[in-house]
């Protein structure tokens, strides 16, 4: 991965995929350790289906005089161009590196993978409503289970207003913004589908979206439901 410079340190991680004839593939991703930022591609070397304009999401606050490009899809294009031909259940084993550990996954889809690389990707883009995912991608947990996925972002979401609470704002302990939020991330992951699907041969990448969409829909369903399904950790003291 071509990343910009930075005098801050970098959080590596980076993804090993073996497939059934031997075959390997590399895929690194660099964050910003301080900002926890992706050091982005080369804007000028980005396909024109990334270009803001081009499937842009509805509601998007973004301006194509200010930010030419999408900045997930610019971020995204390596990954999706690396995996268009491969179908969704192609299956593969999977080494997640990072400097705390490795994982590893053997016998998972191509497009379960590919999900959780797609989240941190969309996550640390600078996109205005994907941005509240950043902490997790610094603290990232591959092959994740929808119930991981919403016990994290529930939590998340709590630790953010605490830290709200503490600059003197009103928390919103009733989590009532977070349904909101999550119908916007729905949002811009029905955009980046749309611009995928626009220029995919198979369904690995369209079908990776569409699992990380599913955990926002499961989320949403959650948050009105009062997290009831996580209630039982939590007996009463």
């Amino acid at each position: 991965m071509n990343h910009q410079n930075t005098d801050n340190p970098v959080y590596p991680i980076t993804y090993e995929f073996t497939h059934p004839d031997g075959s390997t593939e590399t895929f690194e991703i660099v964050l910003d350790e301080t900002t926890v930022s992706l050091l982005n591609f080369d804007s000028s070397t980005a396909p024109s289906w990334s270009r803001l304009g081009y499937h842009q999401c509805a509601g998007c606050p973004l301006s194509e005089e200010d930010v030419p490009f999408c900045p997930v899809a610019v971020n995204i294009a390596q990954l999706i161009d690396r995996f268009k031909g491969h179908q969704s259940i192609d299956p593969c084993t999977v080494r997640c590196i990072t400097p705390e550990r490795t994982y590893i996954k053997e016998d998972i889809s191509i497009q379960k993978a590919l999900s959780s690389i797609l989240g941190i990707i969309m996550a640390t883009s600078d996109c205005p409503v994907m941005s509240f995912y950043r902490p997790m991608a610094r603290f990232h947990l591959p092959f994740s289970t929808t119930r991981e996925t919403i016990f994290r972002s529930a939590s998340l979401y709590l630790l953010q207003e605490y830290f709200e609470y503490k600059r003197g704002r009103e928390p919103d302990l009733e989590m009532k913004k977070l349904g909101d939020l999550m119908e916007k991330v729905r949002v811009v992951n029905r955009g980046i589908l749309d611009r995928v699907r626009s220029i995919t041969v198979r369904d690995a990448d369209p079908n990776a979206i569409i699992i990380l969409d599913s955990f926002s829909a499961m989320l949403g369903m959650e948050v009105d439901a009062k997290l009831s399904s996580l209630s039982y950790l939590f007996p009463p003291k």
